[in-house]
């Protein structure tokens, strides 16, 4: 006996198996649109502006030196320390000095003692004189009356000229002495001045920088020994193209960047050197900063010159997404949003500059909601 099995298709089993049940499909749920603010993209004026490096450094710096010839007995300060105006720094052996202040008192001195001789002397001849002029008088009046002869005429006469020469002479002698003695006087204050060389002051207030000088060290005129500079006042020197010449002037109101002390200061430009470097062409442009505790001479620091304004396209800052180095928006149309990705610039506190990706006149969700994506409804509110 033989079996006989008929083949039907699996699909045919299959459509008979379930024929006679309906088709069952869930419909997908409605889900509701996200309310949502917009900004529109527009075109904003920006201020343009010109970024050069520089560097900071105090307005006033002195450097230290000897003005005379001696070996340092005494250094009383350290790098770093803060002195006042007039501060004793440096202290020389002055004992050639002091010599030197000793004789010029003693020459003083000798010109003083000399000067009662001279004055009993200048009055001695003045008397002199008076009694020969009245000696005179009298002998000529006998002459007159032919009571004295010629001769005794004659002498009373020449006794007179002798008398006036005498107190001339001793006139002049105190006139000398006044002079020496002015002579002497000054020579004193400049030995006293030269004396007060060998003690080196602070000439203002300030810190001291630079030391290059020890006690035993000979100093020579001219020879550094020392450098300070002014407290709390400080400028940046910034290098800028010799193509922005025209665009910096004097006065002009700039921002100045301390990176190293995270500082933002208004500074204003104080001096314009107006020779220009061959090598790097630039100039060097002198920035006056307010006084702040942070600034340090040496420190690197931006000078931002500002040029004018430009015309640009710019989103509010809230609207932007960054993932990574990607950038993006949500633009909306018609309800939907749409994720679009943007190349963006320059930023301020409240708006990026768009340089592609957007449209002037588009409206992008600001701020972007947590869960919204690709292709969401939304509903705008205002």
């Amino acid at each position: 006996m033989k079996l006989y099995f008929a083949l039907l298709p699996i699909p045919a089993l299959l459509l008979a198996s379930c024929g006679g049940e309906p088709a069952r499909r869930g419909e997908p749920a409605q889900i509701p649109p996200v309310a949502v603010r917009t900004a529109a993209v527009s075109m904003q004026d920006w201020p343009v502006s010109y970024e050069a490096t520089g560097t900071v450094r105090a307005r006033v710096t002195a450097t230290i030196s000897s003005k005379v010839t001696g070996y340092v007995q005494q250094v009383s300060v350290q790098v770093g320390d803060h002195v006042g105006e007039g501060q004793l720094l440096i202290n020389l052996d002055a004992r050639d000095l002091d010599a030197g202040l000793r004789r010029a008192e003693a020459g003083r001195a000798e010109a003083q003692s000399a000067i009662p001789e001279l004055e009993s002397a200048t009055a001695a001849a003045k008397a002199n004189l008076d009694l020969a002029q009245a000696t005179f008088q009298r002998m000529e009046e006998l002459a007159g009356k032919k009571s004295i002869s010629n001769q005794e005429f004659d002498e009373a006469s020449a006794r007179l000229k002798a008398a006036q020469a005498n107190y001339e002479m001793t006139r002049a002698r105190r006139a000398q002495l006044t002079s020496k003695l002015a002579q002497a006087e000054e020579e004193v204050r400049a030995a006293g001045i030269m004396r007060d060389y060998a003690k080196l002051a602070a000439p203002f207030s300030g810190v001291v920088i630079t030391k290059t000088v020890e006690p035993g060290n000979l100093a020579t005129p001219g020879a550094p020994l020392l450098t300070i500079e002014q407290d709390g006042l400080y400028r940046l020197e910034a290098s800028v193209d010799e193509s922005k010449l025209a665009s910096v002037r004097t006065g002009q109101a700039v921002e100045a960047v301390i990176e190293a002390a995270s500082l933002k200061l208004s500074a204003r430009v104080s001096e314009i050197v107006p020779s220009v470097d061959a090598a790097s062409r630039t100039y060097i442009v002198k920035l006056d900063l307010p006084a702040a505790p942070q600034l340090r001479t040496g420190t690197f620091g931006r000078a931002i010159f500002p040029l004018g304004v430009q015309k640009l396209v710019a989103i509010p800052a809230g609207a932007l997404a960054e993932h990574g180095q990607l950038q993006s928006v949500l633009v909306v149309e018609n309800g939907i949003a749409h994720t679009r990705l943007v190349t963006t610039g320059r930023r301020n506190r409240d708006a990026v500059e768009v340089l592609s990706g957007l449209n002037a006149g588009e409206r992008i969700v600001t701020p972007p909601p947590p869960g919204v994506q690709d292709g969401a409804r939304v509903e705008v509110r205002q």
